[in-house]
Formats: structure tokens, C-alpha cells, sequence
């Protein structure tokens, strides 16, 4: 029985693997594409966009995934592509996605976590509960031990240098949710938006609709060779391919102030609002209602 036991767990271990698949997106950066899913028991919450960018001195993981495992199916696949040591884990928000394989990279001699300066506190509000949800949502135990918060913030804008390559992380006003941060690699002219930006997966708000909207303004107007989303395809085609997302929440703010401005109130609004090009969205009914309660509930205060 003992055997049989090593041998599933031996044959599950070498599955994961060979799911883990790593592409090199431009040079020196990999990245492993999560599922465009609900977080569940089968997937573990393995749904974000996640990976790593090599210098010559070390490497900086940016995203550790949505679970310990993950985390270490990650760790396992630098290993196979360098052996340079592991010097940052850049989170990019709180969302259990992209965080909870942290813990997979604590103890490494000189590691840094690094996140936006309000990380720590959003780590702190909501660990209580996507740990009491965890066994039951993903179908994995978290406990605090899985919670590592950030000991470099950033606050604006920050280099770090990975040896001849300097990645510079922009710390937001809030957007997709109060602490998002965005890193840049000059060297190949790559950006990675995170949840920032969302491409197939429909985008899911958790800050603010105008923060958004005015972030998105912002970075339209620079130019990238690639970006690469939370959620989705990596893009080598900006900023033609912000362009749904932009359209969808610019559609979402006329629609909810013109609702409020007629005296609806929000179980009109979850009704009546619907979107005409939502086939291009995947998991449409999942986050479009959520969307709009958000929405309303920041809009409504507007003067």
C-alpha cells in the first residue's frame, strides 16, 4: 500500500511538471501562462501569469503563483534554465494567485519580496480570509506560514539590477486594486502589466473604475515590444490589444452613470446592463455582475 501510495504521488509530481511548461518570451524572460479559469480544487488556484527574468548576477520571479506547490514547480523550472541564484520575488498585487507560492522561495540566502508599499497591508486584511477559504476554493490548506509580505516596497518607481539589467518597477494609485505594480525590462522593451491588464479573461475590478481608466491612459501611450497580461495571451501588438479592455470599462462607467443619474438604483443597474461583445470574454458571467456592483459603488459618489 506504502508503494502505491509513492507511486501516485511520484506519477502526480512528474504530471505537474510536465504541465509547468515555461516559454521564453523575449530574451532572458520566461513566463508560464496560468488556465483562464475559476480558481477550484483541480486547478489550485494555477490560474495567473507568472515567471522570471535572468541577468547576469541573478534572477527576479515576478508572480510566484497560487499556491506552495506552484511556487516550487516554479523554482524547479529556473533551476533547469539557470543556475544563477533567485535575488527577488516581485509581487505584483495581493490577489491569492499570484502570492501564495512565495513561500516556496523563503530561506534562499539574500532573497528579497518585494511589492507595492500598500502590499503589506492588504496581505494583512485579507490573508484571514483566503486562508479559512483555501481548503475548500482551491482544494489546498494555506496557513499563515504561506503569507510572506514584501520587505522592499515600492513606493513610485524602483530599479533593481539583476546584473547588466535593470528592471524598474512603477508603484500605482489605484487601478485594478490599491497596490498594483507594473516592471520593466529596458533591455528587451518589455513591460509586464500583470492584472493591469487582463487579454481573453474578462477583466476584473477590485480598486477603481477611473484609476483604471486613467492608468490604462497613461501607458497607452508608450510603446512596447512586448507586455505581458495577468490573465491571457502575451501581447506583442500594444496598444492595439488594450483596446477591448479599455472599451469594456469605459462601457461600464457611461452605462453606471447614466443609470445613477436616472435614480436606478444598483439592482437595476445588475439587470438592465449587459454588453453587446462580451462573446469576446471569457468567464463573462463569472465577473461581469461583480463589475458593475463595484462600479456603482464607487460612482455613486462621484459630484
Amino acid at each position: 500500500m506504502r508503494n502505491l501510495l509513492l507511486l501516485i504521488l511520484l506519477v502526480s509530481a512528474s504530471n505537474a511538471m510536465a504541465a509547468f511548461n515555461i516559454k521564453q518570451v523575449a530574451q532572458g524572460i520566461y513566463v508560464h501562462q496560468g488556465l483562464i479559469e475559476l480558481p477550484n480544487a483541480h486547478n489550485h488556484d494555477e490560474i495567473a501569469n507568472i515567471g522570471f527574468i535572468v541577468g547576469k548576477r541573478c534572477i527576479a520571479v515576478i508572480d510566484s503563483g497560487g499556491n506552495p506547490r506552484q511556487g516550487l514547480l516554479l523554482k524547479k523550472a529556473i533551476h533547469k534554465v539557470s543556475s544563477l541564484p533567485i535575488c527577488y520575488v516581485i509581487n505584483t498585487h495581493v490577489h491569492p494567485d499570484h502570492i501564495f507560492g512565495n513561500s516556496a522561495f523563503k530561506g534562499i540566502p539574500n532573497i528579497n519580496f518585494v511589492g507595492h508599499k500598500k502590499l503589506s497591508r492588504a496581505m494583512a486584511t485579507r490573508a484571514p480570509f483566503y486562508l479559512a477559504r483555501s481548503k475548500e476554493q482551491i482544494g489546498i490548506k494555506l496557513t499563515k506560514h504561506d503569507v510572506i509580505p514584501p520587505n522592499m516596497t515600492v513606493k513610485g518607481t524602483l530599479d533593481i539590477d539583476l546584473g547588466e539589467r535593470i528592471l524598474t518597477l512603477n508603484a500605482y494609485p489605484t487601478a485594478h486594486t490599491d497596490n498594483d505594480i507594473s516592471v520593466f525590462d529596458k533591455q528587451t522593451n518589455t513591460m509586464w502589466l500583470s492584472d493591469l491588464l487582463f487579454v481573453e479573461h474578462l477583466p476584473v475590478l477590485d480598486g477603481s473604475l477611473n484609476g483604471w481608466l486613467k492608468v490604462l491612459g497613461e501607458l497607452e501611450k508608450r510603446s512596447f515590444d512586448v507586455v505581458i497580461p495577468g490573465h491571457g495571451s502575451v501581447d506583442r501588438d500594444w496598444p492595439e490589444s488594450l483596446q477591448a479592455q479599455k472599451k469594456y470599462l469605459q462601457t461600464i462607467v457611461n452605462g453606471v452613470r447614466s443609470e445613477i443619474k436616472l435614480g436606478h438604483f444598483l439592482e437595476d443597474v445588475l439587470t438592465t446592463l449587459d454588453y453587446k461583445d462580451k462573446a469576446q470574454w471569457q468567464l463573462f458571467n463569472d465577473f461581469h455582475k461583480k463589475n458593475l456592483s463595484s462600479a456603482f459603488s464607487e460612482l455613486e459618489w462621484e459630484d
